[in-house]
């Protein structure tokens, strides 16, 4: 596979240029395939050669290019070597490409692109992973959507190049909101709708409330009453709470599985209400804590009272904040799992408050505040259900899986599917995956569902339109071609872009595992999937050789083994029938 190639290319250059094979290995990068032309396997930009050679009048890249392309040989592996604007490129032996990279997908299975030479080295961490983090009682907004299917994605491809992931689910379940819920549901709940509904009955109750407590301001004072006794421990208080928080957990449950998501640990501002107060002794032994006239407690961070570096630690009466909750979750993760990196998944509106929990953690005295990473997102415009805005994500997987079967019972390919529910639902989150992941992830963007479902184009239903398009040709043939292949029957322009094409793939997972976007390894799907679709046009396999159908068989099915890890990786369950 690729990185076999990459090392035998990088042994070459060793020998002429006298560095170790190893510091070459990341410079031999795979070139991507044009529809205009062959083009060769993999390219040496010998300027990142030389950038650490900082002399300006270092000579002619070009001339230092054609001097080193000179010095190299063809060899069993490399069978023509060229230059291009600095670079040296060469081509892979067309038959060993096609054997290699054809057996390196069968034999690696969901492993495929993960054993390469760029993973080499890779210290195994552990990591812990905090995302979707919706608030009980409160909108699940298309916001903590957005972070449960970036969070999946960043999870998933860590546990892919073996690191050891928490998933954490920090619930908004504490703060003002709890008082206010506590009595609301005293005034308007009912046990049964409760019960019944949680989430949208405790949404209803807190809408409620909120218009009550703007108006009345015994209202608004009961509910500061309920908050304290929470904060107090108050049994009677903290029972009514514990009810709301475990029934919405069960519904939050339910609902994940259904988007195909885990959790190793339901956390939540609750359990850091007593740990926030020895947050706040820790930094007034520090000398770090100041009141204000109005009686609150902050810190600052600027040290010359820049209004802009000030952060709110501690209400006028004594009440702990996010922020302060923030720093007790984080120095408890710590204790607890020992993380060597922890990623918060949330919009980049939340961007400045990271940087102040982050700051906190450093002027505290722990120094591993700098394996914190905030990873920020944009915002979607625009998802509105046929009943108006989305309240709760179970709104928007109906709405999906609705569309969907509505899509698929129009279209006339369309086969008797035994579950077409299922079908529709793995099918729209696909969709939705592909539209949210696609772009850079600080990017705003325009939601559409006509976008969406579009089943031609760069979009999730064609990625899943490809993958059972391609399990179906290898139920039709399958069973007497998957033996053995002949690689002189891949030499075509199609197959050889597709090989090429595979060939790529570990370099796409580097690329998303460095930047943690996305984005790589869709585009990289949707070219498969186009490549697979031109191919499934040309490439037959009824009426042809036995030799030409096998060989092309095993293109297909290396095709869709790709597609499906893949898709796995950003949180897409591929169908087998469409």
């Amino acid at each position: 596979m690729a990185c076999g190639f990459r090392r035998s290319i990088a042994c070459q250059l060793s020998r002429v240029l006298d560095l170790p094979p190893e510091s070459l290995i990341k410079s031999i990068s795979a070139v991507p395939i044009s529809r205009k032309e062959e083009v060769a396997d993999f390219q040496l930009s010998v300027d990142s050669l030389l950038e650490n050679n900082n002399d300006h009048s270092r000579p002619d890249i070009q001339l230092q290019t054609m001097r080193l392309a000179e010095k190299l040989k063809c060899d069993t592996v490399v069978s023509e070597i060229s230059t291009g604007p600095g670079t040296v490129n060469f081509k892979i032996n067309r038959e060993l490409l096609t054997k290699t990279v054809l057996q390196e997908v069968i034999e690696d299975g969901s492993k495929y692109g993960l054993k390469s030479e760029l993973f080499s080295g890779l210290p195994q961490k552990k990591i812990v992973v905090e995302f979707s983090s919706p608030n009980v009682a409160k909108k699940f907004h298309v916001g903590h959507l957005r972070s449960t299917i970036i969070g999946n994605f960043i999870a998933n491809l860590k546990e892919a190049l073996g690191h050891q992931v928490t998933r954490v689910n920090y619930l908004g379940d504490w703060g003002m909101q709890f008082g206010l819920l506590g009595t609301g549901f005293q005034l308007f709940g009912y046990e049964e709708k409760l019960q019944s509904n949680p989430l949208q009955h405790l949404f209803e109750v807190y809408v409620q409330v909120n218009k009550e407590a703007a108006d009345d301001k015994n209202v608004a004072k009961s509910a500061h009453e309920f908050f304290q006794r929470l904060e107090l421990g108050d049994t009677q208080a903290l029972a009514l709470w514990q009810k709301f928080r475990d029934l919405s957990i069960e519904e939050y449950i339910r609902i994940y599985k259904r988007l195909g998501v885990r959790f190793d640990e339901y956390s939540g501002e609750s359990f850091y209400r007593e740990k926030s107060q020895e947050v706040l002794k820790l930094l007034d032994s520090k000398g770090l804590l100041q009141k204000t006239i109005k009686g609150t407690a902050v810190v600052d961070l600027s040290g010359n009272g820049d209004p802009s570096s000030i952060c709110t630690v501690m209400r006028s009466d004594g009440t702990s904040l996010y922020a302060t909750r923030d720093l007790a979750a984080a120095i408890d993760r710590m204790d607890k799992y020992n993380f060597d990196k922890m990623i918060y998944v949330t919009d980049k509106g939340q961007k400045k408050h990271f940087q102040q929990v982050f700051q906190m953690l450093q002027i505290m005295g722990y120094d591993w505040a700098e394996r914190c990473q905030h990873v920020p997102f944009g915002v979607v415009q625009g998802m509105k259900t046929r009943r108006g805005d989305v309240t709760f994500l179970e709104d928007v997987l109906n709405e999906i899986r609705l569309r969907m079967l509505q899509n698929m019972a129009s279209i006339k390919t369309t086969r008797e599917l035994e579950n077409p529910q299922e079908t529709a639902e793995r099918v729209g989150l696909a969709a939705l995956i592909i539209q949210d992941l696609r772009g850079f992830l600080l990017s705003d963007y325009q939601f559409s569902w006509d976008r969406v479902f579009q089943s031609r184009g760069d979009t999730g239903v064609f990625l899943q339109y490809t993958h059972a398009r391609l399990h179906s040709l290898e139920e039709t043939f399958g069973c007497g071609y998957l033996n053995d292949f002949n690689t002189a029957c891949l030499q075509e322009p199609q197959s050889v872009s597709i090989l090429q094409h595979l060939l790529r793939f570990d370099e796409v997972l580097y690329r998303s595992a460095r930047d943690l976007q996305p984005r790589h390894i869709v585009s990289y799907l949707l070219t498969l999937s186009h490549l697979a679709a031109v191919a499934h046009k040309t490439l037959h396999i009824k009426n042809s050789p036995p030799e030409v159908a096998g060989a092309r068989l095993h293109l297909f099915r290396a095709v869709r083994s790709v597609l499906a890890n893949g898709m796995k990786l950003l949180g897409i369950t591929p169908v087998c029938r469409m």
